[in-house]
């Protein structure tokens, strides 16, 4: 499976197999491929990118993001949007789709201001692909809807400030219990590959650190 994932850069990942799959499309290299299926995790402007988004659409493409995404991107992009919230279950572009929460509990904007609330209702997705349970965790803390979630592969941002610190990410790893963590959320805005490096260092279980493409 892992030669089918490619990290883009920062959180966005393309998956390539009988559909082609995009999780936070954002500061997209040419030439990439017309997507089946693009899942949103939320409205920030390295997350939802409606410029980069259109140029992966045709009509049928299926846009799938948490609510305040879906409003930015409608009317923006061909094919359909379709709006969801944590704790959704659902078909689209016949890959299996789970929502979960993505949030912060300890990284705030100013004191009690989290730079991702809970109650915005910003998602992670788990899809079904390839016979593989693939996680992409979205802007998160460590949470407790991270326990024994029964995944293969999880992707985890690891660079702090926003989301998880790499020392964070372990022990979301250990709650998670995936076969293989791909690390994310580094390169671009905050964090490098030394956070990447540091999670691997400190993880007990199977770490890829992947190259940009």
């Amino acid at each position: 499976m892992l030669d089918k994932i490619h990290w883009l850069g920062h959180d966005s990942f393309r998956i390539d197999g009988e559909k082609t799959i995009y999780i936070d499309p954002w500061q997209l290299s040419a030439d990439q491929p017309i997507a089946d299926l693009i899942l949103v995790t939320h409205d920030h402007f390295d997350h939802c990118s409606p410029e980069d988004i259109a140029t992966l659409c045709d009509e049928d493409t299926i846009v799938v993001a948490n609510e305040s995404a879906a409003e930015l991107l409608g009317g923006k992009v061909a094919g359909e949007v379709r709006a969801v919230e944590p704790g959704d279950r659902l078909m689209a572009a016949g890959i299996d789709i789970e929502t979960l929460p993505a949030y912060n509990t300890n990284k705030f904007r100013e004191p009690g201001t989290p730079f991702h609330p809970k109650e915005a209702k910003h998602v992670g997705y788990i899809i079904n692909v390839g016979n593989q349970r693939i996680y992409h965790c979205g802007d998160a803390d460590d949470i407790p809807e991270m326990e024994s979630l029964e995944v293969d592969i999880a992707m985890i941002p690891v660079s702090g400030t926003y989301v998880m610190t790499a020392e964070e990410a372990v022990k979301a790893a250990e709650k998670i219990k995936p076969n293989l963590v791909i690390p994310m959320h580094y390169g671009t805005i905050v964090g490098d590959r030394g956070d990447a490096e540091k999670f691997a260092e400190q993880y007990s279980g199977e770490t890829v650190i992947m190259e940009k493409e």
